[in-house]
């Protein structure tokens, strides 16, 4: 098949390509638990997924002391830990990707996890060899900067005009606008559809057999 309009597919982590968002979820309400904060509710917990953690930790929670803002975040780690035992990538994402690999796509990950939390993701899923190159929230500046896709773009000597990010947040249909990218959503994640629509994504996907078949015809 030749390619039609990309040569480069990034993909968001959580809710995307892992069905991780109720751990995340859980994780963040605990933390708030355990320091004795007002625990936020399932939406605003699930709308701060993929943003880097301590931005993650502030949208969540705008008006505490900022001194909790760390605590946060050191309790959201550990608690992650034991709830991203449940996690599991999303049926069909292993077929996608072997089959945008052996048509010569340019693969890349770009996250609000840390380095170390993508790092430990990729090898227990055995999904670390699919990509030419990933960013994490840690490394740069957080979405809905365009910094990852400019440095993903840049570090495999590829066109801005002919990447597509998909995500499963306003955050990546926002970093793919500022970055000059096409945006495709998926509707299975953390946001809602209708907040995904307003952006305008190029498509989006209910699952990740729409996906994976919309991108064999028109990638």
């Amino acid at each position: 098949m030749a390619k039609n309009h990309f040569d480069l597919i990034v993909f968001d982590w959580d809710g995307t390509l892992m069905d991780s968002t109720a751990a995340i979820v859980k994780s963040i309400q605990a933390a708030a638990e355990a320091l004795k904060l007002p625990v936020p509710d399932r939406q605003t917990a699930a709308h701060v997924i993929g943003l880097g953690l301590y931005e993650a930790m502030e949208a969540v929670m705008p008006g505490i002391d900022p001194s909790f803002y760390p605590k946060m975040g050191e309790h959201y780690r550990r608690l992650y830990l034991q709830f991203s035992q449940e996690t599991t990538l999303f049926d069909g994402v292993i077929d996608m990707l072997e089959d945008l690999a052996a048509k010569d796509y340019s693969l890349a990950v770009a996250t609000g996890k840390s380095r170390k939390g993508l790092d430990r993701v990729l090898q227990e899923t055995g999904t670390g060899h699919f990509f030419h190159a990933t960013r994490t929230a840690d490394q740069t500046h957080s979405k809905p900067h365009p910094a990852m896709l400019q440095e993903i773009t840049e570090e495999l000597g590829e066109d801005m005009r002919r990447t597509v990010m998909i995500g499963d947040t306003t955050h990546d249909l926002l970093m793919a606008a500022n970055a000059g990218a096409a945006g495709i959503a998926v509707q299975y994640g953390a946001h809602p559809p209708d907040e995904l629509s307003r952006l305008n994504p190029l498509y989006t996907a209910e699952s990740v057999t729409s996906l994976h078949e919309w991108l064999r015809k028109n990638a």
